[in-house]
């Protein structure tokens, strides 16, 4: 890594054998999430800033930014952003970027922010990692505690419910001429993924693991730390969140 885009760290902790340490730092990665929607991306950022009401040039924490794609758009809309993520490849890409009120580091979510925010945004379904769900808690208690007195916090979680009726248990799928066979199951509360493939004679295994959390399980821990859960949402276009239909759960809290 060139010095030149050498990623400050604050609060990382070192991990060993997670997953998304493992994962969320190679290529293969990004390969596999190519196609990623930046539109829509752009679109709920739009649709989220304006509900907001964020003022002007507003300070916003992009939490687990991976390389960056809603903090870079964040930051086109005039707000002053900080990139957080576990991955110091993904920092390291995601630092190109960077300018006087765009900037990016490593750090762990489950630690405080050295400064306090208007606004921290938790994104892509960037929750429920941790084996221990306290680990969990202790995010939610990071993230209200480096809130600015006014500010307030979105986490953008998968449906659980929908993704549980409608998990396809095998799929095969080729990007840049890789074939990576995924499996898809339930298991001890956790949604997992399988991921295996086979790349310049190398064979691969990596896996997804997020835990199933449903809104009556943020609303317990919440109300546990003292947040106020203030509004639901089902999508990016913000409409109202129903259990058994909606894409999303958008939780607006501080």
């Amino acid at each position: 890594m060139s010095e030149a885009i050498k990623p400050k760290t604050i609060n990382a902790k070192p991990q060993i054998n997670t997953w998304y340490a493992d994962w969320f730092d190679t290529p293969y990665y990004h390969i596999l999430y190519k196609d990623r929607n930046y539109r829509e991306a752009q679109l709920f950022m739009d649709n989220l800033t304006h509900y907001l009401n964020l003022p002007e040039k507003a300070k916003v924490l992009d939490l687990a930014c991976g390389k960056g794609r809603h903090a870079i758009y964040l930051n086109q809309l005039g707000f002053d952003v900080v990139g957080a993520d576990l991955s110091e490849n993904s920092i390291a890409e995601a630092s190109k970027n960077s300018n006087d009120t765009l900037h990016f580091v490593v750090h762990d979510k489950r630690e405080p922010y050295d400064e306090k925010f208007d606004a921290i945004f938790n994104l892509f379904t960037s929750f429920g990692y941790f084996e221990n769900k306290e680990d969990d808690i202790k995010t939610l208690i990071a993230i209200k505690e480096s809130l600015s007195e006014y500010g307030f916090a979105v986490i953008d979680f998968m449906n659980s419910q929908v993704v549980i009726d409608n998990l396809i248990p095998e799929e095969t799928k080729e990007v840049d001429c890789i074939t990576f066979h995924i499996k898809r199951f339930l298991k001890d509360g956790f949604i997992i993924k399988e991921i295996d493939f086979e790349d310049k004679g190398e064979q691969f295994h990596f896996t997804e693991k997020v835990r199933a959390y449903k809104l009556e399980d943020f609303q317990t821990m919440m109300n546990e730390t003292g947040i106020y859960l203030l509004d639901t949402f089902g999508d990016y276009k913000l409409k109202k969140f129903h259990k058994n239909t909606s894409e999303r759960l958008i939780m607006i809290f501080k």
